[in-house]
């Protein structure tokens, strides 16, 4: 259900943005909350950046860079893909690192405040202690809404939509490209057999799905629908639409 990717190699050509210095291999369960926050941006802008890079050689993550006969495209800058790529590989390893830290970290701090309030119920007690560290309410809610580390990126497209089908129902068309579907997203997805097993346990329940659509100008938009798979709809399936991996 898609192209393998090819074997990677870095080669020393520019790739587009890369991490600023001395923050690969770090340590990041020494940092603090507001840091993984800000480390955590930082790694999906760079992410889209680099996506970008892909996005302007018109290729993805898992594009052939070979003829049918095994011979390198002379149609694309394969060093820099393949830089790229790599790159991209490591980034996402280091984002779900960051996000496995932010997840323990908004426990930690959440059980600290509780104990402190169990403990010592004033009015005093349930301002922050001192020691604890700060963390502005837009993170902790962020970190609360998104423990499982998603960066949205897109890791499935729609082929085709049959019409009356509760992909249909949805508002799912055909060149849309799935960032989540439930709580699947890139990381989990499993070569889209975790989308299968969510709509098969999922049957008359509302799926959130949200997804990128490109209008005719090229300009693209964030969706979010709710998808309910369901059968007799009057065609084969529960969703009534075709995924390919992107």
């Amino acid at each position: 259900m898609g192209i393998p990717m090819d074997d990677i190699h870095a080669p020393t050509v520019a790739s587009g943005p890369t991490s600023a210095p001395g923050r690969n291999g770090r340590d990041v369960s020494s940092l603090s909350l507001n840091e993984l926050f800000e480390e955590k941006t930082r790694l999906e802008a760079e992410l889209k950046a680099l996506s970008s890079v892909l996005d302007s050689h018109g290729v993805t993550m898992s594009t052939t860079l070979t003829t049918f006969d095994g011979y390198p495209r002379d149609d694309l800058d394969i060093a820099q893909i393949r830089t790229t790529r790599a790159r991209i590989i490591r980034l996402r390893n280091d984002y779900k690192d960051v996000m496995t830290q932010v997840e323990k970290g908004v426990h930690a701090h959440f059980a600290q405040l509780q104990q402190q309030n169990a403990t010592c119920p004033t009015p005093a007690a349930t301002a922050p202690a001192t020691d604890l560290p700060p963390i502005t309410t837009p993170a902790i809610e962020e970190a609360t809404s998104s423990q499982a580390g998603i960066i949205e990126t897109p890791f499935a497209k729609i082929n085709s939509v049959v019409e009356g089908s509760p992909a249909a129902q949805a508002g799912i068309k055909a060149g849309d490209r799935i960032r989540s579907f439930g709580h699947i997203n890139w990381m989990n997805h499993e070569n889209l057999t975790k989308v299968a097993e969510v709509v098969q346990r999922n049957e008359g329940n509302v799926v959130l799905v949200k997804l990128v659509r490109q209008n005719e100008s090229g300009e693209a938009r964030d969706l979010s629908l709710r998808l309910v798979p369901q059968r007799n709809w009057g065609g084969r399936g529960l969703l009534g639409c075709h995924l390919v991996l992107v």
